[in-house]
């Protein structure tokens, strides 16, 4: 006899296919997503519109980057009304979605790329009420050449001073390039301030600085 598939196989006969069991699997599948690094059930704005064009720029650096990523993350801000509950906590959980951003390279020391503020669908997720993304902030992620235990240099700016074209610099030292013999993999997020790091090393430093511009339509 030929057997057809069903949507729901209903857990192996043990559990009747219906919408509550289908949600469930749906959610399994999205918090798997989610700590794979996806965006589990979120989605993105087919459409996006608010576009700012994202600065990188290196100060001294050590040596060259082949690997230069950028990320926009974005965070629900009414998740108490529309997120999904934790049937442990009872508690909603938060939800947030980091987006990478294509840094193209300007010269040796300036990368830019596109970051969207409305890059996010507006949606009702859990069906408990439509979910509001905002834009959290952009950051970026440096490699020496990508391979495995390299220092990742990490830099950070929030929403607030993206969208009023103000400046996130960080300060890290050139020792820390390529690599950190006893820490690999190393995540430096270095210092605002530079006079944070011992005498000796604050001739040996580099910094990288974020930025924004607006994108006129």
């Amino acid at each position: 006899m030929r057997r057809t598939s069903l949507p729901c196989f209903a857990l192996l006969l043990l559990i009747a296919c219906s919408p509550e069991t289908a949600m469930n699997q749906e959610l399994a599948s999205a918090e798997s997503d989610v700590a794979q690094g996806g965006r589990g059930l979120a989605k993105l704005n087919p459409s996006p519109r608010k576009a700012y064009e994202l600065v990188l720029r290196l100060h001294n650096p050590p040596g060259s980057f082949a690997v230069v990523e950028g990320v926009a993350q974005y965070d629900v801000s009414n998740e108490a009304q529309c997120g999904y509950i934790e049937p442990a906590t009872g508690a909603p959980a938060r939800i947030t979605s980091q987006e990478p951003v294509t840094l193209r390279r300007v010269t040796d020391n300036e990368y830019r790329g596109t970051v969207y503020l409305d890059r996010m669908l507006d949606e009702d997720y859990y069906g408990r009420g439509v979910c509001h993304w905002a834009f959290s902030g952009a950051g970026a992620m440096l490699k020496a050449t990508g391979a495995d235990g390299e220092t990742r240099f990490l830099s950070f700016i929030e929403a607030d001073p993206f969208v009023k074209g103000q400046t996130e610099t960080r300060h890290y030292p050139q020792g820390d390039y390529p690599r950190v013999a006893d820490l690999p993999d190393y995540g430096a997020t270095g210092q605002k301030d530079a006079s944070r790091f011992r005498p000796e090393l604050q001739d040996t430093l580099f910094s990288a600085t974020l930025t924004a511009d607006e994108v006129q339509p």
